[in-house]
């Protein structure tokens, strides 16, 4: 299956637009910050999906769209089958690509993956898409959740015991942070955490003036390059207080106005 070329994303104004996938990519230094290719992670967005009964839209590589929901997760068969009340021949059109592209949200997060194989099928209510399951999904967080590199003289750190050894204390660099969640690194000589894992007590040393206590659930873990001796966890923010995320937000325009200075310079 091909990598789909477009992704979407949203403006300032929060209407929903789509952008080249390589400009994206140009832009992040890569696209492994959204994608998750984990057989696990894949199925559990899938299945939160479902379970959440999400209206997606199904996107043909002609333009065409129609409005689908999950109906089944079949992992061990490798297959999605759909629901929608799009007129047959619609149908019939979507089943003579190759692929399509899926869009949903979940909360904040939008998620994207291509499908391939599609199949019309007739199921006791009425009409449906089966499909071969997606190697990838990926995901972007809305305009809310904007990312930020930490300024690296400021060596923004967080603070933790290890989930499955708590006698470990670690100190850990940080390498991105949003109002809803971070990234960190962990580095090869450190034991590996599971994703899915919530790490209590963490607290996040971002600079001399922004320190934040929260709780982290671990959502992915990616490779960042051959030569780093480590990997990137992404964490999602649990509960953090009040005081914490107003804290946080203000971090985040200052570096941000702070990265933009730089840039001109």
């Amino acid at each position: 299956m091909h990598r789909s070329k477009l992704a979407n994303s949203t403006d300032t104004v929060g209407h929903t637009m789509t952008v080249p996938m390589d400009e994206l990519a140009a832009s992040n230094g890569g696209l492994d910050d959204f994608r998750l290719s984990s057989r696990a992670e894949i199925t559990g967005l899938l299945k939160q999906l479902r379970d959440a009964n999400v209206t997606l839209n199904l996107n043909a590589p002609d333009g065409r769209m129609i409005n689908v929901t999950l109906w089944d997760v079949d992992a061990t068969r490798d297959a999605l089958t759909f629901n929608t009340d799009a007129p047959t021949s619609q149908l019939e059109l979507l089943t003579e690509c190759d692929e399509a592209v899926v869009v949903g949200y979940l909360d904040r997060i939008k998620l994207q993956f291509d499908i391939s194989d599609l199949m019309m099928v007739h199921a006791n209510n009425g009409r449906a898409l089966n499909c071969a399951f997606p190697a990838e999904i990926f995901r972007f967080q809305r305009r809310s959740g904007y990312r930020v590199r930490p300024m690296v003289r400021s060596s923004p750190t967080a603070r933790m015991r290890h989930p499955m050894i708590p006698e470990m204390q670690l100190s850990l660099r940080i390498l991105d942070v949003s109002i809803s969640g971070c990234a960190i690194f962990l580095p090869d000589n450190v034991p590996p955490m599971d994703p899915g894992v919530v790490l209590n007590n963490v607290q996040l040393d971002l600079d001399a003036d922004t320190r934040i206590m929260t709780s982290l659930r671990m959502q992915h873990v990616s490779s960042i390059s051959a030569d780093s001796k480590g990997v990137r966890l992404g964490c999602e923010m649990l509960n953090p207080a009040r005081e914490g995320l107003r804290a946080l937000q203000l971090y985040i325009d200052q570096t941000q106005k702070r990265r933009r200075l730089m840039a001109l310079d």
